[in-house]
């Protein structure tokens, strides 16, 4: 047969099924899961992009070209010709001054000096307050401080003893306080620069004197615009500054360990949203198919009878169901755009305002999904029909032709997880998830047909006393065991994929919420010297503060790895080449510090022995592994060690934390500064206000702006998930629906029988509801345990927090499924008492 004739043939069965209403459950199922999938995809396409653009406030741009040098005027030149936008900062350490009445210097604190040009920032903005006192309303900043002012924190206020309106000296200037910063969301987080803030105009800064020959200073390039010429000149300016000593850039993944962790948990919360999603969809478009293509055997026996040939029959179904998930693809892409920017609507305040439009991705997933969910999963039962004689196709004899027909649901179910982990943008998450869904299908079926097994030979043992009901009911189940299995996998697996969504959630935010608490530290105290340490922390534990701990700190230069020197030209990754130039802040410790979990090797403990723990991103970076030994140079003296451990540090605790700690024997004899973090409510201000006029060496560093807006974006994400979470379920709950909807028809020939057979109808409600119930809370039970299980290593190994067992998760799992099964099998027993068992026969 012509590939033409194939193609008029397949469109006549196409309208046939269609008109007998053959394809109505097998279009809806694939509608509902392309729509949810698409939906749950420009959701979060949409606002991961809001949460990357609102982030880049955390730059103050979208890419920074930062150098300890003026830059060449040629890399904003060539930003200005294409058409972005520029501005440029200077920040260094140094000293302001409080006046007297006589003009000269009464106090003096060092302070971070940032010059600013027009237009900084170039995203977000820097809130300012007009005086000191808490309860004053702080607002956005316009444009930066006026000619011959300064913009100043409250902690040098605090320090000078000065107020707005008050003048201070900055180098040979003398500069009036016009405001107060409350919020400057690009300051960063070195310690050298979080000294109290003075911020001034870029074109005042020479007249300050400060800017002389070995200055200190790091000059900051600011870039943002549209994407692509953001792109395009990013490209061209890392080209540029390849041969140029002491130029790097920032950018949105170069950013604050703290942010970038919190972001990427996000991500990963809403690629978790979409991946739920699509394991329903193929739950029940799998099904609806299997459905369909049982119900068109023995049409397509009869046509094998009549001299059809195979590739005929194989390209007839094929172009069928390839039309048909082309349009239950576009329908469904469609609908789900619909859903989504109605979601948004009624989302309101809950979601940022102006999201970036989505990307390409959403639209092309969904298709994908369409014709992978119904190409794979509906074509494989029907292929075995053209690898058989026709009078084999009529006895249902399939030979070897049925395991033809499971190497393409594998094949199907393969490409199924790869598009798993397209949509998740992770390959943990995605393999984690795709991985999860295929070991509990393979272990549901498996525990399925053993519980049944006992259970009805348990049934038969108890004889009449188990009713008959129950004991008819397990054993129809026992005799259609593969059968049985299946549908308690199937109800299964679409249980565990809801409860990870309704109960696992709840405990997965909250684990994230204290891994990134309200009251996480706020403050870091810098420069407590030798012998400051115990007074200090008598201080803190005076004022109440006794979760303060101090951690002592040691700078070094590493110098050496197993013999070779440090060089920058060693690296090529522009962060391992900043990374070698740097100097490190070593500690050590005989505890394994809080938040922090060991991935690899041991930690040492109380040993002498010098040696190594190393934080595990940073180890990636300058590519170290276990046994590697390193040498790091503190003030002329060296000290030499293996790498023990690497570990796994939580930065949204806000805690202090080393990338390199080793033994208190191996660097007590050192010079050694402490640190110590701490929260302080906006009340207890007077604590760091008593500690600095106690010691007046210490620097105190306010964290709260990036704390602040951690929590920010920790608030929006988790909202996007809770609205996320009510779509999907109901869409999940309608899927469910239709995949229980698939076993009808056996259903119905079962209770036709049993009525031919002279069964009452209370006789046949019983054994009925009996099915349903075992079948139900079985896929509940195991769907309980499933979840739990992918619940916690998700937490572990994704999300990189811990995660309790919930003791209601399997009563929730067992009623769940057993209010499915009867929801989804009532309405067969419902027809089979409306209507005559000939009838019934007579339909199915």
């Amino acid at each position: 047969m012509a590939f033409g004739d194939v193609c008029r043939q397949a469109w006549r069965m196409f309208l046939r099924d269609w008109r007998a209403g053959e394809l109505h459950l097998l279009l809806a199922a694939l509608l509902l899961a392309v729509g949810a999938l698409s939906s749950v995809g420009f959701l979060s396409d949409r606002m991961q992009g809001g949460l990357e653009r609102d982030a880049r406030q955390m730059l103050a741009a979208d890419i920074v070209v930062r150098s300890d040098a003026p830059l060449a005027p040629d890399f904003m030149a060539r930003a200005q010709a294409d058409g972005l936008r520029t501005a440029q900062t200077a920040a260094f350490p140094s000293m302001a001054s409080a006046l007297g009445a006589d003009g000269q210097a009464r106090a003096s604190r060092l302070s971070s000096l940032k010059a600013v040009s027009d237009g900084y920032p170039l995203r977000g903005r820097v809130r300012v307050a007009g005086s000191r006192d808490p309860s004053t309303v702080d607002a956005p900043a316009v444009g930066i401080p006026a000619q011959g002012t300064v913009w100043v924190d409250p902690a040098l206020l605090d320090a000078l003893q000065v107020k707005v309106g008050d003048s201070i000296r900055v180098g040979h200037r003398t500069l009036r306080i016009a405001q107060v910063i409350t919020r400057e969301m690009d300051r960063g987080f070195g310690f050298g620069v979080l000294a109290p803030r003075v911020m001034m105009r870029f074109d005042e800064l020479p007249s300050t004197g400060l800017v002389q020959f070995g200055s200190r200073i790091t000059y900051r390039l600011l870039v943002a615009g549209a994407d692509a010429p953001v792109a395009a000149y990013a490209a061209w300016a890392r080209a540029e500054a390849g041969a140029l000593r002491g130029v790097q850039f920032e950018s949105l993944d170069d950013g604050q360990p703290q942010v970038r962790q919190t972001l990427d948990r996000a991500a990963r919360f809403l690629s978790l949203v979409a991946l739920l999603a699509a394991v329903l969809a193929a739950v029940a478009v799998g099904i609806a198919a299997q459905r369909y293509s049982q119900r068109h055997l023995d049409a397509c026996a009869v046509m094998r009878c009549l001299g059809l040939g195979r590739k005929a029959l194989r390209g007839m179904v094929a172009v069928e169901f390839l039309g048909l998930a082309v349009v239950g693809g576009v329908l469904g892409v469609a609908l789900g755009f619909g859903a989504h920017e109605v979601l948004l609507r009624q989302l309101g305040g809950v979601v940022p305002e102006g999201l970036p439009a989505p990307t390409w991705r959403p639209a092309a997933f969904g298709l994908a999904s369409a014709l992978v969910l119904l190409l794979g999963f509906a074509l494989p039962p029907l292929l075995p029909l053209s690898e058989v004689a026709p009078l084999h196709v009529l006895r249902r004899e399939w030979g070897t032709a049925r395991r033809r027909g499971w190497l393409a649901y594998g094949a199907s179910a393969a490409a199924f997880a790869v598009l798993l982990v397209f949509a998740a943008r992770d390959l943990t998450l995605g393999a984690m998830v795709a991985g999860g869904f295929a070991a509990g299908a393979a272990v549901f079926g498996a525990l399925a047909w053993l519980a049944i097994r006992v259970l009805a030979a348990w049934a038969r043992r108890r004889g009449a006393g188990g009713g008959v009901g129950w004991r008819y009911a397990l054993a129809g189940l026992r005799r259609r065991g593969l059968g049985s299995a299946l549908q308690v996998v199937a109800l299964g697996l679409g249980l565990m994929a809801l409860l990870l969504l309704a109960i696992t959630r709840n405990d997965l935010i909250a684990g994230w919420r204290q891994s990134s608490p309200p009251d996480a530290p706020n403050r870091f105290v810098i420069d407590i010297q030798p012998g400051q340490d115990a007074p200090v922390l008598a201080s803190l534990r005076a004022a109440g503060l006794s979760d303060a701990q101090l951690a002592p700190m040691i700078r070094a230069r590493l110098t050496a790895i197993n013999g070779r020197p440090v060089t920058v030209d060693r690296y090529t990754e522009e962060r391992a080449r900043r990374l070698a130039e740097r100097e490190f802040n070593l500690s050590y410790a005989a505890r394994l510090p809080d938040g922090n979990r060991v991935t690899a090797g041991q930690w040492y403990g109380a040993t002498a022995t010098p040696q190594i723990s190393m934080e595990a991103g940073i180890a990636k970076t300058l590519g170290l592994k276990l046994g590697d030994r390193l040498r790091f140079e503190v003030a002329g003296q060296s000290v030499d060690a293996p790498i023990t451990s690497l570990r796994k540090l939580d930065w949204g605790s806000m805690r202090v934390n080393f990338f390199v700690v080793m033994p208190a024997a191996a660097l007590r004899d050192f010079p050694a500064t402490w640190i110590t973090s701490f929260h302080l409510d906006p009340a207890q201000q007077h604590v760091a206000d008593d500690l600095m006029r106690q010691f007046p060496n210490l620097t105190i560093i306010d964290t709260g702006a990036l704390l602040a807006q951690i929590q920010q974006i920790l608030s929006q994400v988790i909202s996007a998930v809770q609205a996320l979470f009510v779509f999907t379920l109901a869409a999940g709950m309608l899927v469910l629906y239709a995949a229980l909807a698939g076993t009808r028809d056996e259903r119905m020939r079962e209770s036709g029988i049993l009525r031919a057979l002279g069964a009452s109808a209370r006789q046949l409600r019983d054994v009925h509801l009996a099915e349903l119930v075992t079948v139900g809370a079985l896929a509940g039970l195991l769907a309980a345990a499933g979840a739990g299980a992918l619940g916690w290593m998700l937490a572990r190994y994704v999300f990189e927090f811990s995660l309790g067992f919930n003791a209601w998760l399997p009563v929730i799992g067992v009623s769940a499924g057993v209010l499915c099964a009867l929801i989804g099998g009532w309405s067969g027993l419902r027809a089979v008492l409306r209507q005559s068992a000939a009838r019934t026969l007579r339909e199915v």
